[in-house]
């Protein structure tokens, strides 16, 4: 028999009633929660794509939906350790909060650096995607994660390099300031890609003590956010480095699932 309910009608009655199929800790095809739910296909796709922005919902590889790591949060669920696109979109967006800044969180592939951010203000932080992708040698980001990836990778980087500024580093400059990095394990970017645009970056490591992923916010007057921002960033990459290790695989890298499909790509930090 039919159920003779009229579909919700307000915004909030029709989040809590997408949310309510989820009660069971099951996952749903946009297709299975319009049933459930009584709403258009077209307003159970918009709200479903808008609450997995903000991490309430998680779409799986198979386009199905299921419940996402703020709202396993708030319900103080801690049985599962989220991956790392998850947990990126948190770190961001709480480090953005407490620097004021725009901050990003990346993976290297090949010379490039996959990102996401969170800039100032009510937006939710940007999903990875193959087309966002930052120059390895010309951040602060990108450097990051250079001076911690296997030792043959960054040379490549650096003769094929592309110069965006006067500021861009030179093969030479690049080899010098990896070194330092690996010292201080802090990168530092000041209009290397964009004129005027700095950033601070510190890497987050695995298991086996290569960099899988880094964070990096920016700088408007680089000595004074510096001493600003540094604490924050380093709680960040430390408990970031902290979460991952504890959900890595058996070879040691958390998988990024949302890359996960990109041909050419097992995306994984």
């Amino acid at each position: 028999m039919p159920d003779s309910t009229p579909p919700p009608r307000t915004v909030a009655s029709r989040l809590t009633a997408i949310l309510l199929t989820f009660r069971s800790g099951n996952s749903h095809s946009l297709t299975e929660i319009a049933q459930l739910t009584g709403l258009p296909m077209s307003t159970v796709h918009r709200l479903a794509t808008e609450m997995a922005s903000w991490q309430l919902l998680t779409r799986t590889d198979d386009g199905r939906y299921e419940i996402g790591a703020n709202l396993q949060q708030v319900a103080g669920e801690a049985e599962r350790a989220p991956d790392l696109d998850e947990r990126a979109a948190l770190a961001v967006t709480d480090l953005s909060e407490a620097t004021h800044r725009r901050a990003r969180l990346g993976v290297l592939r090949g010379g490039s650096v996959v990102y996401i951010e969170k800039r100032v203000g009510p937006e939710p932080p940007t999903t990875f995607r193959p087309c966002a992708t930052l120059p390895a040698h010309a951040t602060a980001l990108g450097k990051a994660l250079l001076a911690f990836a296997p030792r043959r990778a960054p040379a490549p980087i650096a003769r094929g390099r592309s110069v965006f500024t006067a500021h861009t580093r030179t093969a030479e400059q690049l080899d010098q300031e990896l070194r330092i990095i690996r010292l201080t394990r802090f990168a530092l970017a000041r209009g290397e890609l964009v004129r005027g645009d700095c950033a601070v970056a510190a890497p987050v490591f695995g298991p086996g003590g290569s960099a899988i992923a880094a964070v990096e916010v920016q700088l408007t007057d680089v000595r004074a956010d510096l001493e600003r921002c540094r604490p924050a960033l380093v709680v960040a990459a430390r408990g970031l480095t902290r979460e991952l290790s504890l959900n890595a695989r058996g070879d040691g890298r958390p998988r990024l699932r949302v890359l996960s499909g990109v041909p050419g790509d097992d995306v994984s930090a």
